[in-house]
């Protein structure tokens, strides 16, 4: 498609789909992510962080989501169910307790940074994201971490 024509379809950028609104699509998700965000709340601090980034999918969505926005929904079952097959996982680890939390603040956080941001850089952010959402983990930061950052490469 050339890019005249993506101009005139007011193509989306990255999948060439006319009728892209980056500027709803903003809107929406931040009015979103505030709503869920209180939502959540109801339910601890991981529930704020992630009712927030279902909030922003769901806003999003009346603004013109993208096809690249998280679903919490479907992280949480993905490493459900491939958590032991990575390194760090151990025998003591509890996924709800444990490992959730710290994979929650990796794609739950993700969308707060632009796209070409790395982990390392906002890793303090993370740190104390994870210090807010962690419950009754037994995890330190640094056990978490690896978690977190399989979880922000994954959606990044």
């Amino acid at each position: 498609m050339s890019k005249e024509t993506k101009e005139d379809l007011n193509a989306d950028m990255v999948t060439g789909e006319p009728g892209s609104h980056p500027v709803g699509t903003a809107v929406g998700g931040v009015g979103g992510a505030v709503a869920g965000a209180a939502i959540g709340s109801m339910a601890g601090p991981l529930g704020t962080l992630i009712g927030g980034a279902i909030g922003a999918i769901v806003g999003g969505g009346a603004g013109h989501a993208s096809a690249e926005a998280i679903d919490p929904t479907r992280e949480e079952a993905y490493w459900r169910a491939e958590h032991a097959n990575s390194g760090y996982s151990k025998e003591s680890y509890d996924f709800d307790r444990d490992l959730h939390p710290a994979y929650a603040v990796g794609y739950a956080n993700r969308a707060r940074y632009p796209v070409d941001a790395h982990f390392d850089d906002h890793e303090a952010d993370l740190k104390r994201s994870w210090e807010e959402v962690k419950g009754d983990s037994n995890l330190a930061w640094d056990e978490a971490r690896p978690a977190s950052r399989d979880a922000w490469n994954r959606v990044s």
